[in-house]
């Protein structure tokens, strides 16, 4: 006779039922939270199972498990990396969508297609001529009527929607650079707003505003990809990467453009100026000056911005107070010190000088003062460092003098 056992609970079971609670109670979010522990454990269990019976006889339930771990990763990287790029496709779209909405205002008041019928007139005019007065010898079987020319230029190139946008600089774009759709798009938008402050055309920028998010996303990109390049820079540097911290720069500078990006990207741009620091002050090897230099007219050109300037002079003066702190115990204790560092350091200074000269010709437009932190700590230790070192670092405390008369002459805003 068959011996019956009373039901147990199986892996196709359900979670007992819990008693009907107020949604949004904490007695309900704890059902919920048990629930799905009691799911992800009969989960574990189904699939151990599933594996137990799968696997090859020539193989244990570990090794077949490593194996198809292998498997499961080797596939999650190759999708990782088709995400990747299917966004980075998205991006595209959406800056072209951007650019062409923005665009689109340019061209519905006759007053802005009649400056540009104009001016497109004007620069024809300019190349005929040019053509002509260009010192060439023709024939008289080549030489043509500019009039005649122009009308069969006309004749033979289909109209084009839109006017191609007068973007500088476009000789360091490369295409296949991954960075350069990016640097693009923000030159687009830095000539747009140029040319509508100029009042040559005019369109709505308020499309601009409900779609920051496509600007700052195009910002965080360039800015991983400026990280990326300077945690291990290549020398000879290309003028790409130049340009790209420049643009950087000068969309920032934009106030009505950065406006509402810098909240996004205020932590990403902190992580881009300390990278910059940092491989000035790592430097250790012999031809090491030359990227140094590049690096450093990277910080200025980012310094160069007003709203960037206070953030890197602090950065800046803050490896100075820290250096000078760590000399002014080497020379109590009469011991040796890190010779690298001593050069490297001198860049610093270079660099926060080309900074104040910038603030002291715009006014203090940056906001730098006295009760800046590293500012204030660095003027009040300033003659009694300067005393101390200078006969056993005589140049550091040089560049020390310097500094504390260029902090000190500035027109601080207090």
């Amino acid at each position: 006779m068959a011996q019956s056992f009373p039901p147990s609970a199986s892996c196709t079971d359900s979670p007992p039922r819990a008693p009907t609670l107020r949604r949004g109670s904490p007695e309900e979010t704890k059902a919920r939270m048990d629930n799905q522990v009691w799911y992800l454990k009969i989960s574990k269990v189904a699939l151990a199972l599933a594996i137990i019976r799968s696997k090859p006889a020539d193989k244990s339930s570990r090794e077949y498990t490593e194996h198809l771990a292998r498997i499961v990763s080797g596939q999650e990287s190759t999708w990782r990396s088709k995400v990747e790029t299917l966004e980075a496709e998205v991006l595209q779209l959406r800056q072209k969508l951007l650019l062409n909405t923005i665009s689109s205002g340019l061209f519905k008041t006759g007053d802005s297609s009649s400056q540009l019928q104009a001016q497109e007139s004007g620069s024809s005019e300019n190349t005929l001529t040019g053509l002509e007065d260009s010192g060439c010898d023709l024939s008289n079987e080549q030489r043509t009527d500019p009039s005649e020319t122009s009308q069969d230029f006309v004749e033979s190139c289909p109209p084009a929607p839109f006017l191609p946008l007068p973007i500088a600089n476009r000789h360091c774009v490369t295409p296949e650079n991954p960075l350069s759709s990016h640097m693009r798009f923000l030159q687009h938008l830095l000539e747009l707003k140029n040319w509508t402050e100029s009042g040559r055309l005019k369109t709505d920028l308020s499309h601009f505003e409900n779609n920051s998010s496509t600007v700052s996303d195009s910002v965080l990109q360039l800015l991983d990809g400026l990280i990326a390049f300077y945690c291990e820079p290549k020398f000879p540097f290309s003028s790409f990467w130049t340009e790209a911290v420049d643009t950087l720069a000068r969309f920032i500078s934009d106030c009505d453009l950065s406006n509402h990006i810098l909240k996004k990207c205020s932590k990403k741009l902190e992580e881009f100026e300390k990278t910059l620091l940092q491989i000035i002050l790592r430097s250790n090897h012999i031809n090491r000056f030359q990227v140094q230099h590049y690096v450093s007219r990277s910080l200025v050109t980012l310094g160069s911005c007003s709203l960037l300037r206070k953030s890197v002079i602090s950065l800046l003066l803050s490896e100075v107070n820290s250096f000078t702190d760590d000399l002014d115990a080497v020379n109590q204790a009469q011991a040796s010190y890190d010779v690298t560092r001593y050069e490297n350091s001198l860049f610093l200074f270079s660099i926060v000088e080309q900074l104040l000269h910038k603030e002291k010709e715009e006014g203090g437009t940056s906001g730098i003062g006295h009760n800046d932190q590293e500012i204030k700590k660095f003027l009040q230790r300033h003659d009694e460092a300067i005393s101390q070192l200078s006969d056993t670092f005589p140049l550091f405390t040089f560049y020390l003098w310097r500094l504390g008369i260029l902090l000190n002459s500035i027109e601080i805003k207090t």
